[in-house]
């Protein structure tokens, strides 16, 4: 069986450290390219890399992914920064290519699972806060799960009565940042990794969801299915929930 060929854009940070690991490790899958700052993308294309996963910086990411949609490259982002309007350019793109592109604010699978979770409570509670802790080198603010948390709550609350809320900031940002009209709340601590609580409130109760991810070793399964799977879906996918059965 031929081996899916598997470039890394960001190969010298973090999390493209570990992606190179996580890909090296496979039977199904061959590292064929490592690029990263000043590195020439041509030579993904040389390299005859069939997938090539993204973990840059935002400010690089929309010029790598125009890069890969123009050579028919699939492609597997796990960089942040996304908004609706950038989505939409690279979807467009993506629509006239032969290649697909997977974009995921989180890899975690219990990452996935937080955020689908708070999604089906958000309609039982008239209160709902996100609060989101990440290593102080992460270059963006609020995190994009955090981002595509709010997103989906604000779905799920759809016609509801608005939050109760008659707190006014007396510092601007007092209340957090407000996404899709949820309070993000971003804590920046040495030592941590990515961690996110999404915490509602009723009369009489509370309920907490968590997720700690500790090492970024936990992000690996999610990559490694969207680099098995971006082929199979067409266009840009938004979430690495689509590539998952959670309805079984």
């Amino acid at each position: 069986m031929s081996k899916i060929k598997v470039g890394v854009l960001g190969a010298k940070g973090r999390m493209g450290q570990a992606v190179c690991t996580a890909v090296t490790a496979t039977n199904d899958c061959e590292l064929v390219a490592t690029l990263d700052l000043n590195d020439d993308l041509s030579e993904v294309v040389s390299s005859g890399a069939e997938v090539v996963v993204d973990f840059t910086t935002p400010s690089s990411v929309e010029a790598n992914l125009r890069f890969l949609a123009e050579h028919n490259i699939h492609a597997v982002v796990g960089t942040t920064g996304f908004d609706s309007e950038k989505l939409s350019k690279i979807a467009k793109q993506f629509d006239a290519s032969k290649a697909n592109v997977v974009i995921a604010p989180n890899f975690g699978l219990a990452a996935v699972l937080m955020m689908q979770f708070a999604a089906k409570a958000a309609p039982h509670f008239e209160s709902v806060e996100i609060i989101e802790l990440h290593h102080p080198r992460k270059a963006d603010a609020p995190s994009g799960t955090a981002r595509r948390t709010a997103e989906l709550i604000a779905q799920a609350r759809s016609g509801m009565t608005a939050m109760p809320d008659a707190t006014s900031d007396v510092l601007p940002g007092a209340r957090g940042a407000n996404v899709a009209g949820v309070p993000v709340h971003s804590i920046r601590l040495q030592g941590l990794v990515a961690h996110q609580e999404v915490v509602f409130g009723g009369p009489g109760e509370s309920l907490s969801i968590r997720h700690d991810s500790y090492d970024r070793e936990s992000f690996m399964p999610g990559v490694l299915i969207a680099v098995r799977k971006v082929a199979q879906t067409p266009g840009l996918t938004y979430g690495l929930e689509n590539l998952l059965d959670l309805d079984s």
